[in-house]
């Protein structure tokens, strides 16, 4: 079973990542919000069909539910990936990966916020500058054009990383008995349609789209691969690895990001990125200590 869950850990970490450099591959071919809705019109189909194959509740019925799906395709769909797609306009996949991989670090920052039970000690507040830190050094602002390019698009991806983590935060103020196949299936659903609706209204259109071989690949990795078999998989994980290993997913997935997108694009990492990579994850564990103590005494 362990060796197992290595396999999909390892999968998932190498899928997850290799999708920043299919995004920025498609964006050779797509306007960057008509390819995200594109993206989750097909896996928000899918998984809306295993929802319904998979469990016995295909639609929420609740105030509560509803809830849930309208956060979970309002931020941890439209908003997030709207931002990511625009954002990986302008810097690397392993840049986006890792500042992306910021997300269970701002989580807990969001959590002590909405959530009273939760709390965040000094040394927490010290990894959570320190994974600003890392954001920083990642960018490298110029103090004398903030605007510049890179700045800007790294700046669209914190806000995509920070709307994923309000996302989880504010979904997991709910409990409800809504599976999460069927809350996953909606939300890509509903997040789709609001970045159709974003999409036009930034005057996008299908006619812009280059239907080509590797347009269709990589719209394909994405939704198939990436969306709606990488979330099976995850949610399996989630399960049986619970919350803190999981999130460990966000930092394997810069290196595949990184290596993939050397082979693939010809993105070449600076030492800035390994350097800004090492504080983002120093912050996790400082932030994440005594959950990341808890779990391996628990394996031990």
């Amino acid at each position: 079973m362990r060796f197992r869950n290595a396999v999909l850990f390892v999968a998932l970490a190498a899928v997850w990542g290799s999708a920043f450099t299919a995004i920025k591959a498609g964006l050779d071919f797509f306007p960057p919000v008509l390819f995200a809705a594109l993206r989750y019109d097909v896996a928000g189909v899918l998984m809306f069909g295993y929802a319904i194959y998979a469990t016995d509740r295909w639609r929420p019925r609740t105030r509560a539910e509803w809830y849930e799906v309208a956060v979970g395709g309002s931020l941890l769909i439209a908003a997030y990936h709207a931002l990511l797609f625009v954002g990986e306009q302008g810097t690397t996949s392993a840049a986006a990966a890792i500042v992306v991989s910021l997300s269970p670090v701002l989580t807990t920052g969001f959590a002590r916020a909405f959530l009273p039970d939760e709390r965040l000690t000094p040394v927490g507040l010290v990894g959570l500058l320190v994974g600003f830190v890392g954001v920083a050094v990642l960018s490298q602002p110029d103090p004398n054009d903030l605007l510049d390019a890179r700045t800007v698009s790294l700046g669209l991806v914190f806000l995509a990383a920070a709307a994923f983590a309000l996302g989880s935060v504010l979904t997991r103020r709910v409990e409800t008995a809504l599976p999460i196949e069927t809350m996953e299936a909606w939300s890509m659903l509903v997040g789709a349609g609001l970045m159709h609706l974003l999409s036009l209204g930034l005057a996008e259109s299908v006619v812009d789209v280059e239907w080509t071989t590797d347009a269709l690949l990589a719209l394909g990795y994405l939704a198939v691969v990436a969306s709606a078999a990488g979330f099976l998989v995850y949610f399996d994980l989630l399960e049986r690895l619970g919350p803190i290993e999981i999130n460990l997913v966000s930092y394997a997935a810069p290196v595949a990001a990184a290596a993939t997108g050397l082979v693939f694009l010809g993105e070449r990492p600076t030492p800035l990125t390994a350097v800004g990579f090492a504080l983002i994850l120093a912050g996790f564990v400082l932030v994440k200590r005594a959950a990341i103590r808890e779990a391996l005494v628990g394996r031990r």
